[in-house]
């Protein structure tokens, strides 16, 4: 990220996914998803250990897999409704002991559930996973709504790290509409909703992660709700530049109160597979979810090819199985450019 002698950094990056269904799903077609970012870290002049971070997008374009395909694992991790939006905006103070605390509007996604490989990937549920995105209220803090909260992290130097949050438990602040529309520009601030509780703890500087939430209210007609989840991510091999790394998460929720009841992804990623291209990757990724009524499966295959230190480009191929939808499986093809300043 470039930085600036006062300790202020700026990042400016736009992302643009022109992609369409081949095959099958509700109807072929192709749309135009694209995002533009800007997020700014500044330490504070006279409070030690303490940061400012902010960002917000710039969303535009048309939602394939809503109009589509209506499946649950969204095949743009960029897809939203159309506007312009605040997501996180948070005051970090360094703790004794590598422990800091976080306060403020925060984004549950950038810290918990998240799989460092299977980020590569450009559909969503390799992100914040359907086990978090479709149980909890509005979808949780995970983009594109962030939620008020405050997060403490606990981090010895022996390798092992202990992050625990408390977040409002509906980001779209207790709206009964659609929660992107309630919380159109994410300056809702609510704390409505209860309290959603998580935890995570990591393990051999995070190759391995034990996670959970938590969710008070009511959720079926019975009380409270939650998950709980593993990640593995590690480097299985490597030769000189080359390297191949690889990714398994696994989630499981009560069934009688969420539409995921389980939930996996896996995958590997190897670099340096082309004489003379060191930094690209080939990826390989297969999710699938136990829903209420049905199941729904992902496999997708991806390139990312850095072309210049700003620009990159990430042809991309999925194949969609919804189980008990009566919608045919879907061949989906993308491209999706990067640009990052």
């Amino acid at each position: 990220m470039p930085a600036r002698a006062d300790g202020i950094r700026f990042e400016l990056g736009y992302t643009a996914d022109v992609i369409g269904v081949a095959s099958g799903g509700i109807r072929r077609g192709a749309a135009y998803e694209g995002r533009a970012d800007l997020s700014l870290d500044a330490k504070l002049a006279g409070w030690r250990g303490m940061v400012l971070h902010a960002s917000a997008y710039q969303i535009h374009g048309y939602q394939l897999s809503e109009n589509y395909l209506g499946n649950v694992m969204t095949v743009s991790n960029i897809q939203a409704r159309p506007t312009t939006r605040l997501y996180a905006l948070w005051l970090e103070k360094a703790l004794a002991g590598g422990a800091s605390l976080r306060a403020g509007q925060l984004a549950a996604d950038e810290e918990f559930l998240i799989s460092d490989t299977a980020s590569i990937f450009i559909n969503g549920t390799f992100g914040w996973a359907p086990i978090a995105a479709a149980n909890i209220t509005n979808g949780g803090p995970g983009y594109p709504l962030a939620a008020p909260g405050v997060r403490l992290r606990l981090e010895p130097k022996n390798g092992t790290a202990l992050r625990v949050a408390a977040f409002a438990g509906d980001p779209a602040g207790g709206c009964a509409g659609d929660p992107q529309r309630c919380n159109r520009y994410g300056t809702t601030f609510s704390t409505s909703g209860g309290t959603l509780w998580m935890s995570e703890l990591q393990l051999a500087g995070g190759a391995y992660k034990l996670g959970g939430w938590y969710q008070n209210g009511t959720f079926s007609g019975r009380r409270g709700n939650g998950a709980l989840y593993a990640i593995a991510d590690r480097r299985l091999w490597r030769s000189g530049a080359r390297e191949l790394h690889g990714f398994l998460r696994l989630g499981a929720a009560p069934w009688n109160r969420n539409l995921v009841g389980s939930y996996l992804d896996t995958g590997l990623s190897y670099k340096g597979m082309l004489a003379g291209r060191p930094d690209d990757l080939l990826a390989l990724g297969l999710a699938h979810a136990g829903l209420q009524e049905g199941s729904e499966s992902l496999l997708e295959l991806s390139y990312v090819a850095p072309v210049t230190p700003h620009l990159s480009l990430q042809p991309d191929l999925q194949y969609v199985v919804q189980r008990g939808a009566d919608i045919p499986n879907a061949w989906v093809v993308g491209l999706r450019a990067s640009v990052r300043f």
